[in-house]
């Protein structure tokens, strides 16, 4: 049994390793952070200077998806050929390999969890409270 675990350790440590995340994993906090944006939008766009605020939290984030935008052309841009894999592979066996981490490597699946979990957790419970406030309040509804 430990010539087994052994040898499936051997075998993990040399599995190739990302060093980038797939596009669709990119595209996916796109469309996670339009459905937040759009949420606060369609709920809460009553009140008095709601045009001020609703044009600063636009404002707010198209600037976090804009950087990481930014940063990933700019990095498709000027990376050499063969580290430019992952946008050209399937994220099927993009999520089968590993990715490298400051701290280790982790199973793709669960690196694209771990990273879009936080956005996709905020973005539906934006969903739900505004669907919560705009049938519970009755100043809320249009």
């Amino acid at each position: 049994m430990t010539s087994h675990m052994t040898a499936h350790a051997h075998s993990i440590h040399h599995r190739r390793a990302h060093q980038g995340l797939h596009p669709t994993v990119y595209r996916s906090m796109i469309v996670l952070t339009i459905w937040f944006v759009l949420s606060i939008w369609m709920f809460f766009n009553s009140g008095a200077y709601v045009g001020l605020a609703l044009a600063m939290i636009t404002l707010f984030f198209l600037i976090i998806v804009a950087i990481p935008v930014l940063l990933w052309t700019t990095w498709l841009h000027n990376a050499a050929p063969n580290e430019t894999r992952s946008s050209e592979e399937s994220f099927h066996d993009w999520a089968l390999e590993d990715f490298a981490t400051w701290t280790g490597r982790l199973d793709g699946r669960e690196a694209a969890m771990q990273i879009l979990l936080p956005i996709a957790a905020v973005s539906i419970g934006m969903f739900i409270f505004g669907l919560v406030f705009y049938f519970d309040v009755p100043h809320a509804g249009y």
